[in-house]
């Protein structure tokens, strides 16, 4: 069976726009997708991120969270005939609140895979109220439990095979241990890129306020430099034929463009097509 991922939807989030886009509707509150990403057709399930904790607790970042009964990660998983027992690797992009809130449902025999560098960063005061303690303290008890926590070092390794066709690589963008997550398709490389993209309209297909060709605009949220944040969305864009972060639907990418938007699985229908761009102006 072919590698193929699908979308879990983990509930909305109401937060300020410019978060997402650098200057961008600054002030105007916007509610955005929180999505999870199963991998199936391997060995075994793998889950990446697993959303935030609980409505209450994204209050501490002046956000609202919208979960429902519908977005629990047991209920999101069973739409898949998956048990959280059934998941072999827990894998991060990142630890941020949104994305690692509910590890501690899963048994400690079900290994979490994250990138060492995240960990250090999680704890050291950077960006601090985005790493909420509970979480990273369910981490450090699995620090000392046998192969519940897997370390990677991809600044050093590069990258690092999870299983056949599951890759893991040192993001270099949105914080200091992000990694990306490229799954091998039937119809090439499908990139599960955390936060280094937050909305692909507003960054890359009609860049808020670029003026340079073929330049993104960063997010309102990063721990990197704008360098760094613009080298990395311009590395996924030119590596892979599909890119997932965790706040806006997947894109289908043609030489280095977004051409098409998708919804609940990839590879999968295209839901939304974007006309090819005239290389000048009209």
């Amino acid at each position: 069976m072919p590698l193929e991922i699908k979308i879990l939807d983990y509930g909305d989030i109401e937060l300020e726009s410019s978060f997402l886009v650098l200057g961008h509707n600054c002030g105007r509150t916007r509610r955005v997708l929180t999505l999870g990403f199963l991998i199936l057709g391997g060995p075994y399930p793998v889950l990446v991120d697993t959303g935030y904790r609980s409505n209450q607790i994204m209050e501490t970042l002046g956000m609202r969270g919208l979960q429902f009964h519908e977005n629990m990660i047991e209920n999101q998983l069973a739409r898949h005939g998956v048990r959280m027992g059934d998941v072999r690797f827990v894998c991060h992009t990142h630890l941020h609140i949104d994305h690692a809130g509910k590890d501690d449902l899963f048994p400690m025999n079900t290994t979490v895979v994250l990138n060492r560098k995240e960990l250090e960063y999680s704890v050291s005061g950077l960006m601090h109220p985005q790493y909420p303690a509970p979480d990273i303290k369910h981490l450090i008890d699995r620090l000392h439990t046998k192969s519940a926590l897997r370390f990677l070092d991809l600044e050093i390794t590069g990258p690092v095979e999870l299983m056949p066709g599951v890759y893991c690589d040192a993001a270099n963008a949105h914080t200091e241990g992000s990694m990306n997550i490229h799954v091998h398709t039937t119809d090439g490389i499908a990139t599960i890129c955390g936060d280094v993209i937050y909305d692909f309209n507003d960054q890359i297909v009609t860049p808020f306020n670029e003026i340079h060709d073929a330049e993104p605009r960063t997010t309102g949220n990063h721990g990197t430099s704008k360098r760094a944040e613009k080298a990395a969305i311009k590395k996924l864009l030119s590596s892979s034929r599909y890119l997932l972060p965790v706040h806006d639907r997947p894109a289908k990418i043609e030489g280095g463009m977004v051409v098409g938007r998708l919804h609940d699985q990839v590879p999968g229908p295209v839901v939304q097509s974007l006309p090819q761009r005239s290389w000048f102006p009209a």
